[in-house]
């Protein structure tokens, strides 16, 4: 029994042995890369393990730094640690910049470690802009709209062939850029030409004017060709603003009517209004008129011989008014 206890002792005091001894050769490894070390040296590349072991602590992974070296020194070309390890920290892509330093000097293409790093730390694809150096990139503009002196507006469609340039990649502007200037140009060569078959008829005169105005300058990009893909007649924008124009003036002519007709019918209701206080006037001094025969027949300025006459002259009046009526009623009907 006791035999068996201290069989079991021995064997569990071995396992965890074992796993302390791995734990220790995973810890020695990992901070030394001996493997990583002995691949740099038979690759031609001379590096210190201390520096493989205090990249550790560093936080920079050795395999990155250690394979962008080898991959460097095979093309030929001299990498130093310090740089490699510094654009790292930087936040920069390595990977990235040993590739296009390669790509450039295959192209014969001047390209220094300092501008790759500050081309990557500005955000650009520096081997994506030394590969477009070497293979131009084409851009295809959306559906541009513009308008000829005679008013007819068409669509047109370019493909611009543009090469990076690589001593604006910092600073320089973009695509948009591009594609924005030569809109510009598109526009203002279709607006300077006197009709739209003139353009129909020289598509390559957009591409001429389009040209000579320098549009990639400040931007990251050579302009090679622009091309017109496509050109559409669109509308007759010339008319569709005549017959606009002459709605506006038709609502103006119209509403200065109405104000015209609102003066008139506030006048003539005005007029009413003064016709009927008027009439209330001689209504009022006609209902006098009773009164003022009674006073004068009370005071003795008025004869009864006077007062007949009256009435006749007045009879006599509304027989001829009652005769000349029908007349003119004939001559209106």
């Amino acid at each position: 029994m006791f035999t068996l206890n201290a069989i079991l002792l021995n064997t569990g005091t071995n396992i965890i042995i074992g796993v302390v001894i791995f734990i220790l050769l995973w810890l020695l490894f990992y901070f030394v890369p001996i493997g990583l070390w002995f691949t740099a040296l038979l690759s031609g590349v001379r590096i210190n393990l201390l520096q493989l072991v205090l990249m550790r602590w560093r936080k920079v992974p050795p395999k990155v730094i250690v394979n962008s070296m080898i991959t460097a020194t095979k093309a030929g070309l001299q990498l130093t640690r310090d740089q490699l390890e510094a654009h790292y920290l930087a936040g920069g892509r390595v990977n990235s910049v040993v590739k296009a330093l390669i790509s450039a000097d295959k192209a014969n293409i001047h390209l220094d470690f300092k501008s790759a790093a500050a081309i990557d730390l500005a955000g650009r694809d520096v081997f994506e802009a030394v590969q477009m150096s070497v293979s131009p990139k084409v851009i295809t503009t959306p559906a541009i709209a513009a308008v000829a002196k005679d008013g007819i507006q068409l669509i047109v469609t370019a493909r611009v062939t543009v090469r990076a340039n690589i001593k604006q990649l910092v600073g320089g502007a973009g695509e948009e850029t591009i594609i924005a200037r030569v809109g510009e140009g598109i526009v203002t060569a279709i607006g300077s030409a006197i009709n739209h078959k003139a353009v129909l008829e020289n598509p390559d005169v957009i591409s001429k004017t389009v040209l000579s105005r320098g549009l990639d300058a400040g931007t990251a990009f050579e302009i090679l060709s622009i091309d017109i893909a496509d050109i559409d007649v669109g509308k007759n924008i010339g008319a569709q603003l005549q017959m606009d124009q002459a709605q506006a003036d038709k609502n103006i002519a119209q509403a200065k009517a109405e104000e015209r007709r609102a003066m008139a019918v506030a006048l003539e209701q005005e007029m009413k209004a003064k016709a009927q206080e008027a009439r209330a006037k001689v209504i009022e001094a006609e209902a006098q008129i009773p009164m003022a025969i009674s006073e004068a027949f009370r005071m003795g300025n008025l004869g009864i011989m006077d007062y007949y006459r009256m009435q006749n002259i007045k009879a006599d009046t509304d027989m001829r008014e009652n005769i000349v009526k029908p007349t003119q009623d004939n001559k209106k009907d």
